[in-house]
């Protein structure tokens, strides 16, 4: 179930990311159980990580503290609708659900607008503005010929 205080703080982390000058004005908590896990802000201009997105900081965060690469169980609440990327990170760690407070439209009301790359991956790879060139498929074929064949692996 939502629960207010944990919105507040993924907004209270936007308010930090902002004040702090360390990125935009986007925050993020995972919680399990009804218990806080992880938060985080954005950090991409102090890294300089253009993946240094709020989600995916308190993504990697949560993981390290309940060491798993899985968060099935747990809830996001973000400042605002996730982009591309972060979205496919909440997928990837198999988030239960996602709560949020501004969004997409909101974001790139100012400057944050990252509906160009939603139109581009609707494009076949040919007609997308960053050229997609595919190279030496048959050697990478290798491994995932042997990721098939592993006996022990972990699967994900």
């Amino acid at each position: 179930m939502a629960n207010r205080q944990f919105m507040e703080e993924a907004i209270a982390q936007s308010l930090l990311g902002v004040r702090s000058q360390k990125g935009g004005p986007f925050g993020a908590a995972i919680v399990k159980n009804g218990e806080l896990i992880a938060k985080a802000h954005n950090r991409v201009t102090s890294t300089n990580d253009p993946t240094a997105h709020a989600e995916i900081l308190a993504i990697r965060q949560a993981c390290q503290v309940l060491q798993t690469f899985e968060l099935k169980g747990c809830e996001l609440y973000t400042s605002c609708e996730p982009c591309p990327m972060c979205l496919g990170a909440i997928y990837w760690a198999r988030l239960d659900r996602i709560y949020y407070a501004n969004t997409k439209t909101d974001a790139a009301g100012i400057g944050f607008d990252d509906g160009f790359i939603d139109d581009e991956l609707k494009l076949p790879r040919c007609d997308r503005q960053l050229p997609m060139i595919q190279m030496m498929p048959e050697v990478a074929a290798r491994a995932f010929e042997e990721w098939v064949r592993l006996p022990n692996k972990v699967e994900y």
